[in-house]
């Protein structure tokens, strides 16, 4: 925005010296080519009634006034009779049979921009007719001026003036550039802020300063992050608040259960209390689950730098003893270079609990979970595959949804929340993901995590 602001303003300043400038600098070049024709046609017009004179005195003023334009001025003055001769004192001109002298000769004026054959260069040839008393032609005065100091001259006004232009232009950009900055001022801060809140700073706040619109905008923000601050903070409370009344009745419940069954001896009664026992812990873990996904998708936090490869090996300490229990091998394969992602402190861990939970829940005995971490261009991908059943094409897009449970995706005991979990953790940190076919059979779960 800064540059479009400068050029828009250098271009404003631009055509506003263009329009004022060139028209100046053409009237001065064209001012003065007429003073120099203006002064060629007096020196003429003077030369011309002395030659019109017959006396002796005459012709030697026009020899001397012939000498001192030639000494002050860079031009030639040349005179020629009528029968072509020369105007003694003056000697026989150059190129006596000049169209300029013919034309003269026959009492027009002739006047023209071109090659002055007397000065060997481009200039000025103005030539008029000497008349006697009675408008006779007794001859022709041709003055010749060369073109070079008009074109030095020329040459100076429009680089005096072009030189001025680039210096206005200069001034003109450095400050542009400074009221540019300051117009901007507003949109950067609330840019600033923005990005706080994206990082999930929500008591950010800007000052409300600049014009009327800016201070509008500002105003809005402001309002508008202060009522999320409430909501998030609202529905945090609302979590933890849930957390807790519906965890203390099951545990309770549990307890319960457990005391119950410690009493009893009939087979038929135990058998009951252990199914019931059995939904009460299926009940706590979909609760936890919910709270989870709660969590996931009203948590707003900073990311922060990841290593995967640490994150993948410490998770394998946690699940390795699980995994063992289910005569299933976990494994991890690192590709090459350092592998680091940007995601909110403890989502990659969820991620990868979630989806280590259900492929050990689908393996067979005997079989092995792996975990492959790789580098796409600007994204690192996590590959979980397990040697399950796997999942039909047709049920990947349903993976996702709450409660869906699928052969291929969760063991008997899971509660369909998993790949929920995952889902919003994932697309929370500016990720993908999605299943396809395991090489060799089974499932895979291809994670894609922007790169730190």
């Amino acid at each position: 925005m800064n540059r479009r602001l400068v050029v828009s303003y250098v271009l404003l300043v631009a055509v506003a010296i263009a329009a004022f400038t060139v028209p100046v600098a053409f009237v001065l070049t064209g001012q003065l080519r007429g003073d120099v024709e203006t002064s060629v046609r007096r020196e003429a017009a003077t030369a011309a009634l002395l030659l019109a004179a017959p006396d002796v005195p005459s012709r030697q003023a026009l020899a001397r006034l012939a000498a001192a334009y030639e000494q002050e001025t860079p031009g030639r003055l040349d005179a020629l009779l009528a029968d072509g001769t020369a105007a003694a004192p003056l000697p026989l001109p150059a190129a006596p049979d000049d169209p300029a002298f013919a034309a003269a000769l026959t009492g027009r004026e002739d006047a023209r921009w071109g090659e002055a054959v007397a000065l060997g260069a481009e200039g000025l040839v103005l030539a008029v007719p000497a008349r006697d008393s009675s408008g006779a032609v007794v001859g022709a005065v041709r003055v010749s001026y060369p073109a070079a100091p008009l074109d030095e001259r020329q040459l100076q006004i429009w680089g005096f003036r072009a030189i001025l232009a680039v210096a206005v232009l200069i001034v003109a950009a450095i400050l542009g550039a400074l009221l540019a900055r300051r117009l901007t001022r507003p949109f950067r801060e609330l840019n600033g802020m923005a990005q706080r809140l994206r990082d999930g700073d929500l008591g950010a706040r800007v000052l409300e300063s600049g014009p009327t619109e800016t201070r509008t905008l500002a105003r809005t923000l402001n309002t508008a992050a202060e009522t999320i601050d409430t909501l998030v903070r609202s529905q945090r409370a609302f979590i933890a608040d849930a957390s807790h009344q519906l965890r203390t009745p099951l545990t309770a419940l549990r307890l319960s259960l457990d005391n119950v069954a410690d009493g009893v001896s009939d087979p038929l009664v135990r058998e009951d209390i252990d199914l019931a026992t059995a939904e009460v812990v299926r009940m706590n873990r979909l609760v936890n689950g919910l709270l989870v996904l709660a969590r996931a998708e009203t948590a707003v936090g900073a990311p922060e730098r990841v290593r995967v490869a640490d994150v993948v090996d410490d998770r394998f300490e946690v699940w390795r003893a699980v995994a063992a229990e289910r005569a299933v091998v976990l494994r991890a394969e690192h590709g090459d270079g350092a592998q680091n992602v940007s995601a909110n402190p403890g989502n990659l861990e969820q991620i990868l609990d979630n989806v280590l939970s259900n492929a050990i829940e689908v393996s067979p005995a005997g079989g092995a979970v792996t975990v492959r971490t790789s580098r796409s261009g600007e994204d690192v991908l996590l590959d979980v595959t397990d040697e399950g059943p796997g999942l039909p094409a047709a049920d990947r897009h349903r993976a996702f949804d709450r409660f869906w449970r699928g052969a291929g995706t969760t063991g008997p005991s899971g509660s369909g929340l998993g790949l929920a979990i995952v889902k919003q953790l994932v697309t929370d940190d500016g990720g993908t993901v999605a299943l396809t076919d395991a090489v060799g059979g089974g499932l895979c779960v291809r994670i894609s995590l922007r790169a730190a």
